[in-house]
């Protein structure tokens, strides 16, 4: 069998960028997988308190060695030409969730979501969310319902502070996709 061709799409969520990519970089040391990066436009060059665009960019196509998908037109071609077993959104936005579930495709990584749910293939939402427990929580809804689409399990990251924000347990990426591509829910999803 070959390697799993798995799409790593990551959107404007800043603040969790730093443990996305360690996640990305386990994932890069499994032999048996194939890493495509793709970036939103904003997590692409948008300079932010928690790093430069540039910056991660760079660390990002060192640990998968494959160019990233920056554009629509690019993305476009995961439907028809790259065969992507599956996509993984980490960390996927409330903006970002909300153009899924309404089928919005106005940035590259919900092209290329659109490109592989076109395909009959799994996509896998990591979210981080301000506001997933108000007014994202319908989105959030309406794509537990939907088919082929896989939440790595999530919960609240600061009930004081922020307490309609959802966080995705980004340790348990690898065992969500694993689960995905057998087209089952890796439970429990409310952790």
């Amino acid at each position: 069998m070959g390697k799993l061709r798995v799409g790593f799409a990551l959107t404007g969520s800043f603040c969790n960028f730093e443990v996305v990519l360690n996640e990305l970089e386990k994932l890069a040391e499994n032999d048996h997988i194939e890493l495509f990066p793709i970036m939103s436009e904003a997590s692409s060059s948008f300079d932010t308190r928690f790093g430069k665009a540039k910056d991660w960019r760079k660390r990002i196509k060192e640990i998968t060695g494959n160019d990233i998908i920056e554009t629509i037109v690019e993305a476009e071609l995961v439907g028809p030409k790259m065969n992507f077993d599956t996509i993984i959104v980490a960390p996927c936005t409330g903006n970002t969730l909300a153009k899924l579930a309404n089928a919005i495709t106005d940035t590259t990584v919900t092209m290329a979501c659109k490109a592989q749910l076109r395909n009959i293939k799994p996509i896998v939402l990591a979210i981080a969310t301000n506001d997933g427990l108000s007014a994202n929580g319908k989105n959030i809804g309406t794509l537990l319902n939907a088919k082929n689409v896989y939440f790595v399990p999530f919960g609240q990251d600061d009930i004081e502070g922020k307490p309609n924000s959802l966080v995705a347990h980004f340790h348990l990426i690898e065992e969500t996709m694993d689960a995905a591509l057998k087209g089952k829910q890796f439970q429990p999803l409310l952790v």
